[in-house]
């Protein structure tokens, strides 16, 4: 890790996003030199599948030797991000770095990407972006007079028009284009101000919560750590002199900085690495890793579905009960398809207590579905009516047990499924 004499000791970073990940990892650097660190995020409690919380990244940032401020923050949210801004001022006297971090991602094509998706990833990354920057921008004005070097540092790639980092994600990369594009016009806009404005990219996958869902263990190995973006952040924010408008990338900033040993950010030293997008200088690499890439996530994902299946079936049991079996009275088979395999499990909702077995067995009803809509049924997602008028869900046998299912969802539901 790099080592400079407290650089940033006395400033105030605003970072969003910061509850964990690459964000975090920036805050925690930060408060190593004693500075004061403002976690603007969503995730005020506990999630299921994501780690941390604005309030466990603030203790780990003051156990560091920071202070800090864990704000609730979408940053869709204009009041939201007013108030916090507000609060980071009275609190430390002000705001010297801006770190817009926070960002949402589906790497989906122009047919399957849902409007909701797009809204979403254009109103964090990119409207995100713009919002925080014109909030924190007076205050960073103020720093520049208290005799401090206010910047504004976007995670955000390098601006490139080659269809490729387009084609097979176009809702993505606009929107995260849109905060480079944020680089591009406030650098200009506030040069002579003093303010610098710079992005920040990896060279490669870096290993973050979302990366892990999306690409399972195989793909998190190949990753680096949030360290070296954190490590790479420090050394652009800790620069004295007006850098601005600049693209860097995290291992051209610490190899600058006399760093050799990049084996120390690696999740497991030794493995390929996986390109990120967007970079020129992956490109030719990143065409022969594509497709891959895309198949590890898929694989990815089809596991992930399955162990998703299996806690379904996990929480049914749990769930069983005699009463559950007095009101239902029937034996239902679920044949569950995923591409060209399927899975059978029978629940036994006539007998005892109840019973699930996976694998074949006599039934009453035989009930067939794919994985993705068996998921969506018992989350509440789904309703099963609706699901057998569209088609996808076929039925065979006792047609009256069906109409039974949707008070098993509710039961199941409770159960939270």
């Amino acid at each position: 890790l790099i080592k400079y004499p407290h650089k940033l000791a006395g400033y105030t970073l605003f970072i969003t996003g910061a509850s964990r990940g690459i964000g975090k990892a920036i805050g925690l650097r930060a408060a190593r030199d004693g500075a004061n660190v403002v976690i603007a995020a969503k995730t005020a409690e506990a999630h299921p599948k994501l780690p941390g919380t604005i309030y466990t990244a603030a203790k780990e940032i003051e156990d560091a030797g920071g202070k800090c401020l864990p704000c609730i923050v979408d940053v869709r949210d204009e009041a939201m991000v007013e108030k916090a801004v507000k609060e980071a001022v009275s609190t430390f006297g002000g705001i010297d770095i801006l770190v817009n971090n926070a960002s949402a991602i589906s790497l989906t094509g122009t047919e399957v990407t849902k409007m909701k998706t797009y809204d979403l990833m254009n109103q964090v990354n990119t409207r995100g972006t713009y919002l925080c920057s014109k909030v924190c921008v007076p205050h960073l004005l103020d720093s520049k007079k208290r005799g401090k070097s206010p910047h504004i540092l976007n995670i955000s790639p390098p601006l490139s028009m080659k269809p490729m980092w387009f084609k097979n994600h176009t809702a993505y990369t606009i929107a995260k284009y849109g905060m480079s594009m944020c680089v591009l016009g406030m650098a200009a806009e506030f040069e002579e101000s003093g303010i610098a404005v710079n992005a920040l990219w990896p060279k490669t996958a870096i290993l973050t919560a979302a990366m892990e869902m999306l690409g399972g263990k195989d793909v998190s190995s190949q990753c680096r750590k949030p360290e070296i973006m954190a490590d790479a952040a420090y050394a652009i924010l800790k620069q004295e002199t007006l850098s601005t408008g600049k693209f860097f990338i995290d291992d051209e900033v610490l190899a600058k900085e006399g760093v050799t040993d990049f084996d120390q950010y690696a999740v497991e030293p030794g493995k390929p690495l996986i390109l990120d997008f967007f970079l020129e200088d992956n490109e030719a690499d990143f065409k022969g890793q594509e497709a891959d890439f895309q198949g590890q996530i898929e694989k990815a994902k089809a596991a992930s579905k399955g162990g998703e299946i299996v806690g379904i079936f996990n929480n049914i049991k749990n769930a069983l009960s005699t009463e559950l079996v007095a009101q239902t009275k029937g034996v239902f088979k679920f044949e569950i398809k995923d591409g060209d395999a399927v899975e059978t499990w029978v629940l036994d909702l006539k007998n005892g207590e109840g019973k699930v077995t996976k694998g074949d067995g006599d039934s009453d009803v035989v009930m067939k579905m794919a994985s993705s809509d068996f998921v969506s049924m018992f989350q509440g997602k789904l309703n099963s009516t609706a699901a057998f008028m569209q088609g996808k869900l076929k039925i065979d046998g006792n047609m009256i047990l069906p109409m039974k299912l949707e008070h098993l969802m509710t039961k199941m539901q409770k159960a939270k499924l």
